[in-house]
Protein backbone atom coordinates (compact mmCIF):
# COMPACT_ATOMS: atom_id res chain seq x y z
CA UNK A 1 0.00 0.00 0.00
CA UNK A 2 1.14 3.47 -1.16
CA UNK A 3 1.84 5.55 2.37
CA UNK A 4 3.67 8.88 1.63
CA UNK A 5 4.32 10.25 -1.27
CA UNK A 6 7.33 13.55 -1.57
CA UNK A 7 8.31 15.35 -3.85
CA UNK A 8 12.06 17.16 -4.43
CA UNK A 9 13.38 20.17 -5.86
CA UNK A 10 16.53 19.74 -6.81
CA UNK A 11 18.84 22.77 -8.74
CA UNK A 12 22.18 21.40 -9.80
CA UNK A 13 24.48 23.54 -11.78
CA UNK A 14 25.29 22.90 -15.59
CA UNK A 15 29.11 22.03 -16.70
CA UNK A 16 28.97 24.59 -18.64
CA UNK A 17 26.14 27.07 -20.74
CA UNK A 18 23.63 24.69 -22.38
CA UNK A 19 21.78 27.14 -25.41
CA UNK A 20 18.71 26.32 -26.83
CA UNK A 21 16.69 28.40 -29.40
CA UNK A 22 14.21 28.84 -26.15
CA UNK A 23 16.75 29.08 -23.51
CA UNK A 24 20.51 29.03 -21.62
CA UNK A 25 20.37 27.10 -19.14
CA UNK A 26 23.34 27.39 -16.29
CA UNK A 27 21.29 25.28 -13.87
CA UNK A 28 19.48 22.02 -13.83
CA UNK A 29 16.77 21.49 -11.60
CA UNK A 30 15.65 18.11 -11.21
CA UNK A 31 11.91 16.97 -9.92
CA UNK A 32 12.41 14.04 -7.90
CA UNK A 33 9.27 12.03 -6.71
CA UNK A 34 9.62 9.32 -3.67
CA UNK A 35 7.02 7.19 -3.01
CA UNK A 36 6.91 4.85 0.11
CA UNK A 37 4.90 1.89 0.91
CA UNK A 38 3.63 0.37 3.89
CA UNK A 39 5.79 -3.00 2.74
CA UNK A 40 9.04 -0.47 3.42
CA UNK A 41 9.83 -0.42 -0.27
CA UNK A 42 10.71 2.76 -1.83
CA UNK A 43 10.47 4.09 -5.55
CA UNK A 44 11.92 7.11 -7.07
CA UNK A 45 10.52 8.74 -10.34
CA UNK A 46 11.57 11.95 -11.94
CA UNK A 47 9.99 15.03 -14.14
CA UNK A 48 12.85 17.10 -15.49
CA UNK A 49 11.90 19.88 -17.55
CA UNK A 50 14.03 21.94 -20.34
CA UNK A 51 14.20 25.59 -19.63
CA UNK A 52 10.87 25.89 -17.99
CA UNK A 53 7.89 27.53 -19.41
CA UNK A 54 9.83 28.80 -22.60
CA UNK A 55 9.99 25.32 -23.81
CA UNK A 56 6.62 23.71 -22.52
CA UNK A 57 3.01 23.94 -20.40
CA UNK A 58 5.49 22.41 -16.60
CA UNK A 59 7.38 24.08 -14.88
CA UNK A 60 9.49 22.40 -11.68
CA UNK A 61 7.29 24.06 -9.46
CA UNK A 62 4.21 23.23 -11.09
CA UNK A 63 4.78 19.41 -11.20
CA UNK A 64 5.42 19.57 -7.70
CA UNK A 65 2.23 22.09 -6.75
CA UNK A 66 0.18 19.65 -8.96
CA UNK A 67 1.64 16.63 -7.33
CA UNK A 68 1.74 17.53 -3.62
CA UNK A 69 -2.11 18.86 -4.36
CA UNK A 70 -4.04 16.52 -6.44
CA UNK A 71 -1.52 13.57 -7.43
CA UNK A 72 -0.52 12.44 -4.14
CA UNK A 73 -4.31 12.20 -2.67
CA UNK A 74 -5.28 10.07 -4.55
CA UNK A 75 -2.92 7.55 -4.57
CA UNK A 76 -1.93 7.16 -0.78
CA UNK A 77 -3.81 4.40 0.41
CA UNK A 78 -3.94 2.49 -2.76
CA UNK A 79 -2.31 -0.75 -3.27
CA UNK A 80 1.30 -0.03 -4.40
CA UNK A 81 1.81 -3.24 -6.67
CA UNK A 82 -1.47 -2.42 -8.98
CA UNK A 83 0.45 0.14 -10.90
CA UNK A 84 -1.60 -0.06 -13.86
CA UNK A 85 -4.80 0.88 -11.71
CA UNK A 86 -3.00 3.39 -9.93
CA UNK A 87 -2.22 5.44 -12.89
CA UNK A 88 -5.69 5.12 -14.62
CA UNK A 89 -7.05 6.80 -11.90
CA UNK A 90 -4.23 9.44 -11.98
CA UNK A 91 -5.01 9.62 -15.73
CA UNK A 92 -8.73 9.94 -15.57
CA UNK A 93 -8.84 12.45 -13.07
CA UNK A 94 -5.75 14.58 -14.03
CA UNK A 95 -5.74 16.38 -17.20
CA UNK A 96 -2.19 16.69 -19.16
CA UNK A 97 0.37 16.72 -16.82
CA UNK A 98 2.69 14.48 -18.64
CA UNK A 99 6.20 14.89 -16.89
CA UNK A 100 4.29 14.67 -13.29
CA UNK A 101 2.75 11.23 -14.27
CA UNK A 102 5.68 10.65 -15.77
CA UNK A 103 7.94 10.81 -12.22
CA UNK A 104 4.88 9.00 -10.46
CA UNK A 105 4.37 6.23 -13.16
CA UNK A 106 8.70 5.65 -12.57
CA UNK A 107 8.62 5.26 -8.83
CA UNK A 108 5.75 3.13 -8.79
CA UNK A 109 7.62 0.85 -11.57
CA UNK A 110 11.13 1.32 -9.84
CA UNK A 111 9.32 -0.14 -6.31
CA UNK A 112 7.63 -3.07 -8.26
CA UNK A 113 10.76 -4.27 -9.61
CA UNK A 114 12.08 -3.90 -6.17
CA UNK A 115 9.81 -5.69 -4.86
CA UNK A 116 10.03 -8.89 -7.07
CA UNK A 117 13.68 -8.50 -7.81
CA UNK A 118 13.63 -7.33 -11.49
CA UNK A 119 14.97 -4.23 -13.17
CA UNK A 120 11.96 -2.06 -14.80
CA UNK A 121 13.07 -3.19 -18.27
CA UNK A 122 11.63 -6.88 -17.05
CA UNK A 123 8.52 -5.04 -16.39
CA UNK A 124 8.35 -3.72 -19.80
CA UNK A 125 8.10 -7.13 -21.81
CA UNK A 126 12.38 -7.69 -21.70
CA UNK A 127 15.31 -6.09 -22.79
CA UNK A 128 17.18 -6.87 -26.04
CA UNK A 129 20.15 -4.89 -25.31
CA UNK A 130 22.82 -4.24 -22.16
CA UNK A 131 24.15 -1.17 -23.64
CA UNK A 132 22.96 1.42 -25.39
CA UNK A 133 25.12 3.94 -27.73
CA UNK A 134 24.93 7.57 -26.48
CA UNK A 135 24.80 11.24 -28.76
CA UNK A 136 26.37 14.48 -26.94
CA UNK A 137 24.75 17.43 -27.27
CA UNK A 138 27.60 20.28 -28.10
CA UNK A 139 25.46 23.63 -26.97
CA UNK A 140 28.02 26.15 -26.44
CA UNK A 141 27.39 28.45 -29.22
CA UNK A 142 30.77 28.42 -30.35
CA UNK A 143 31.85 27.07 -33.41
CA UNK A 144 35.94 26.40 -32.17
CA UNK A 145 34.70 25.33 -28.73
CA UNK A 146 32.34 23.15 -30.04
CA UNK A 147 35.06 21.05 -31.97
CA UNK A 148 37.36 21.01 -29.24
CA UNK A 149 34.65 19.44 -26.61
CA UNK A 150 33.58 17.19 -29.82
CA UNK A 151 37.64 16.10 -30.30
CA UNK A 152 37.77 15.40 -26.48
CA UNK A 153 34.79 12.91 -26.40
CA UNK A 154 36.47 11.45 -29.19
CA UNK A 155 39.49 10.55 -27.50
CA UNK A 156 37.83 9.53 -24.38
CA UNK A 157 35.73 7.50 -26.28
CA UNK A 158 32.64 8.89 -24.73
CA UNK A 159 30.42 9.71 -27.58
CA UNK A 160 30.89 9.62 -31.10
CA UNK A 161 27.62 10.84 -31.92
CA UNK A 162 27.09 14.46 -31.91
CA UNK A 163 23.89 16.90 -32.32
CA UNK A 164 24.59 20.87 -32.44
CA UNK A 165 21.61 23.14 -30.89
CA UNK A 166 20.86 25.61 -33.49
CA UNK A 167 18.14 28.42 -34.39
CA UNK A 168 19.27 31.08 -32.54
CA UNK A 169 20.75 32.71 -35.02
CA UNK A 170 20.34 33.31 -38.68
CA UNK A 171 19.79 30.06 -41.25
CA UNK A 172 23.36 31.17 -43.09
CA UNK A 173 25.12 31.62 -39.32
CA UNK A 174 23.33 28.48 -38.00
CA UNK A 175 24.09 26.12 -41.18
CA UNK A 176 27.43 27.47 -41.42
CA UNK A 177 28.63 27.00 -37.75
CA UNK A 178 27.46 23.08 -38.25
CA UNK A 179 29.45 22.90 -41.48
CA UNK A 180 32.33 23.88 -40.24
CA UNK A 181 32.13 21.21 -37.28
CA UNK A 182 31.18 18.56 -39.33
CA UNK A 183 34.01 19.53 -42.26
CA UNK A 184 36.55 19.47 -38.75
CA UNK A 185 35.12 16.18 -37.17
CA UNK A 186 35.23 14.00 -40.79
CA UNK A 187 33.98 10.11 -40.65
CA UNK A 188 35.45 10.27 -37.25
CA UNK A 189 31.49 10.89 -36.04
CA UNK A 190 27.85 11.36 -36.67
CA UNK A 191 26.99 15.14 -36.78
CA UNK A 192 22.97 15.90 -36.38
CA UNK A 193 21.48 19.30 -35.34
CA UNK A 194 18.25 20.43 -33.35
CA UNK A 195 16.34 23.78 -34.22
CA UNK A 196 14.10 23.20 -31.23
CA UNK A 197 10.94 24.54 -33.57
CA UNK A 198 12.87 27.57 -34.46
CA UNK A 199 12.11 28.33 -38.19
CA UNK A 200 9.30 28.82 -40.29
CA UNK A 201 8.69 26.80 -42.64
CA UNK A 202 10.64 28.23 -45.66
CA UNK A 203 13.77 28.71 -43.38
CA UNK A 204 13.71 25.36 -42.71
CA UNK A 205 13.46 24.72 -47.18
CA UNK A 206 16.63 26.63 -46.95
CA UNK A 207 18.25 25.61 -43.68
CA UNK A 208 17.46 21.55 -44.41
CA UNK A 209 18.62 21.63 -47.87
CA UNK A 210 22.26 23.04 -46.84
CA UNK A 211 22.84 20.84 -44.31
CA UNK A 212 21.72 17.52 -46.47
CA UNK A 213 24.69 18.65 -48.50
CA UNK A 214 26.80 19.10 -46.29
CA UNK A 215 26.39 15.60 -44.83
CA UNK A 216 24.53 15.87 -41.52
CA UNK A 217 22.50 12.70 -40.82
CA UNK A 218 19.29 14.24 -39.36
CA UNK A 219 17.20 17.42 -38.40
CA UNK A 220 14.94 17.66 -35.38
CA UNK A 221 12.28 19.98 -35.19
CA UNK A 222 12.62 22.27 -37.38
CA UNK A 223 9.30 23.29 -37.63
CA UNK A 224 6.70 24.15 -34.63
CA UNK A 225 5.38 20.86 -33.19
CA UNK A 226 1.93 22.14 -34.23
CA UNK A 227 2.90 22.77 -37.99
CA UNK A 228 2.29 19.11 -38.84
CA UNK A 229 1.68 19.81 -42.54
CA UNK A 230 4.92 21.56 -42.62
CA UNK A 231 7.09 18.28 -41.64
CA UNK A 232 5.58 16.36 -44.09
CA UNK A 233 6.73 18.47 -46.44
CA UNK A 234 9.91 18.68 -44.92
CA UNK A 235 10.17 15.24 -44.88
CA UNK A 236 8.76 14.18 -48.30
CA UNK A 237 11.16 17.03 -50.20
CA UNK A 238 14.63 15.90 -48.26
CA UNK A 239 16.00 12.15 -48.01
CA UNK A 240 18.16 13.88 -44.73
CA UNK A 241 16.30 11.96 -41.71
CA UNK A 242 13.71 14.33 -40.14
CA UNK A 243 13.05 13.78 -36.40
CA UNK A 244 9.71 14.43 -34.48
CA UNK A 245 10.49 15.47 -31.10
CA UNK A 246 8.39 18.41 -29.85
CA UNK A 247 5.23 17.66 -31.84
CA UNK A 248 5.06 14.03 -30.10
CA UNK A 249 3.00 13.78 -26.80
CA UNK A 250 2.39 10.57 -26.47
CA UNK A 251 0.64 8.04 -28.42
CA UNK A 252 -2.26 9.74 -29.82
CA UNK A 253 0.35 12.35 -31.52
CA UNK A 254 2.40 9.42 -32.78
CA UNK A 255 -0.41 7.92 -34.31
CA UNK A 256 -1.18 11.42 -35.97
CA UNK A 257 2.47 11.85 -37.39
CA UNK A 258 2.58 8.30 -38.65
CA UNK A 259 -0.57 8.41 -40.20
CA UNK A 260 0.39 11.60 -41.96
CA UNK A 261 4.11 10.56 -42.66
CA UNK A 262 5.39 13.71 -41.07
CA UNK A 263 8.91 12.56 -39.70
CA UNK A 264 11.39 9.56 -40.41
CA UNK A 265 12.68 9.19 -36.59
CA UNK A 266 10.87 9.45 -33.47
CA UNK A 267 12.46 11.15 -30.27
CA UNK A 268 10.82 8.75 -27.61
CA UNK A 269 10.95 10.13 -24.25
CA UNK A 270 9.38 9.44 -21.08
CA UNK A 271 8.70 12.43 -20.13
CA UNK A 272 7.19 14.32 -22.92
CA UNK A 273 4.86 11.05 -23.23
CA UNK A 274 3.56 10.86 -19.71
CA UNK A 275 5.60 8.23 -18.29
CA UNK A 276 7.14 4.87 -19.64
CA UNK A 277 4.49 2.94 -20.68
CA UNK A 278 2.88 5.86 -23.05
CA UNK A 279 6.49 6.14 -23.99
CA UNK A 280 6.38 2.39 -25.18
CA UNK A 281 3.45 3.07 -27.14
CA UNK A 282 5.21 5.66 -28.86
CA UNK A 283 7.59 3.70 -29.59
CA UNK A 284 5.14 0.73 -30.70
CA UNK A 285 3.65 3.28 -33.28
CA UNK A 286 6.93 3.92 -34.81
CA UNK A 287 7.94 0.28 -35.11
CA UNK A 288 4.54 -0.31 -36.74
CA UNK A 289 4.91 2.52 -39.37
CA UNK A 290 8.40 1.90 -40.23
CA UNK A 291 9.83 5.15 -38.83
CA UNK A 292 13.37 4.83 -36.44
CA UNK A 293 13.40 5.18 -32.98
CA UNK A 294 15.73 7.47 -30.61
CA UNK A 295 15.81 7.75 -27.00
CA UNK A 296 15.44 11.18 -26.24
CA UNK A 297 16.53 12.91 -23.17
CA UNK A 298 14.81 15.95 -21.02
CA UNK A 299 18.52 16.40 -19.47
CA UNK A 300 17.42 14.37 -16.44
CA UNK A 301 19.60 13.49 -13.51
CA UNK A 302 20.77 10.04 -12.90
CA UNK A 303 17.17 8.79 -11.81
CA UNK A 304 15.02 9.69 -15.13
CA UNK A 305 17.82 8.24 -17.48
CA UNK A 306 18.12 5.16 -15.87
CA UNK A 307 14.43 4.87 -16.29
CA UNK A 308 14.76 5.70 -20.00
CA UNK A 309 17.59 3.36 -20.34
CA UNK A 310 15.05 0.65 -19.21
CA UNK A 311 12.91 1.51 -21.54
CA UNK A 312 14.82 1.70 -24.71
CA UNK A 313 16.95 -1.63 -23.82
CA UNK A 314 13.74 -2.88 -24.44
CA UNK A 315 13.43 -1.69 -28.34
CA UNK A 316 14.38 -4.46 -31.12
CA UNK A 317 15.08 -1.13 -33.24
CA UNK A 318 17.09 1.29 -32.23
CA UNK A 319 18.82 2.73 -35.26
CA UNK A 320 19.46 6.12 -34.38
CA UNK A 321 20.69 5.33 -30.62
CA UNK A 322 20.40 7.72 -27.65
CA UNK A 323 21.21 10.89 -26.14
CA UNK A 324 20.62 10.09 -22.46
CA UNK A 325 23.80 12.04 -21.76
CA UNK A 326 22.14 13.84 -18.59
CA UNK A 327 23.94 13.20 -15.85
CA UNK A 328 27.12 14.50 -17.59
CA UNK A 329 25.68 17.61 -18.03
CA UNK A 330 25.38 18.41 -14.61
CA UNK A 331 28.31 19.59 -11.27
CA UNK A 332 26.35 16.88 -9.09
CA UNK A 333 25.72 13.37 -9.03
CA UNK A 334 22.21 12.45 -6.76
CA UNK A 335 23.32 8.77 -7.30
CA UNK A 336 25.40 6.83 -5.01
CA UNK A 337 27.23 4.96 -8.23
CA UNK A 338 27.07 6.94 -11.18
CA UNK A 339 25.71 5.42 -14.23
CA UNK A 340 28.42 3.94 -16.35
CA UNK A 341 29.60 5.34 -19.74
CA UNK A 342 32.49 4.01 -21.32
CA UNK A 343 33.20 3.14 -25.16
CA UNK A 344 30.75 5.16 -26.85
CA UNK A 345 27.61 3.60 -24.55
CA UNK A 346 25.72 3.62 -21.52
CA UNK A 347 25.60 0.68 -19.27
CA UNK A 348 21.85 0.07 -18.72
CA UNK A 349 21.73 -0.86 -14.75
CA UNK A 350 21.51 -4.38 -13.68
CA UNK A 351 19.36 -4.52 -10.58
CA UNK A 352 16.08 -4.78 -9.70
CA UNK A 353 13.79 -1.43 -10.48
CA UNK A 354 15.60 1.32 -12.30
CA UNK A 355 19.12 -0.51 -10.95
CA UNK A 356 19.98 2.95 -9.03
CA UNK A 357 20.32 3.97 -5.40
CA UNK A 358 20.02 7.50 -4.01
CA UNK A 359 22.43 9.79 -1.93
CA UNK A 360 19.90 10.81 0.31
CA UNK A 361 22.77 13.02 1.76
CA UNK A 362 23.82 14.80 -0.99
CA UNK A 363 19.90 15.09 -2.01
CA UNK A 364 19.56 17.21 1.41
CA UNK A 365 22.63 19.40 0.45
CA UNK A 366 20.89 20.28 -2.94
CA UNK A 367 17.21 20.58 -2.20
CA UNK A 368 15.56 23.84 -2.68
CA UNK A 369 14.81 24.85 0.77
Amino acid sequence: MISHIETLLVDVPTIRPHKLSVATMNVQTLVLVRIRCRDGIEGWGEATTIGGLAYGEESPESVKTNIDTHIAPLLVGMEASAVAKAMAKVRKAVQGNRFAKCAIETALLDAQGRRLGVPVSELLGGRVRDRLPVAWTLASGDTAKDIAEAERMLEQRRHCIFKLKIGLRAVHDDVAHVLAIKRALGDKASVRVDVNQAWSELQAMRGVAALQDGGIDLVEQPVRAENRDAMRRLARRFDVALMADEALHGPVDAWNMARTEAADVFAVKIAQSGGLLPAQQVAAVAQQAGIGLYGGTMLEGGIGTAAAAQLCATFADLSWDTELFGPLLLTEEVLREPLVYRDFMLEVPTGPGLGVTIDTDKLRALQRK
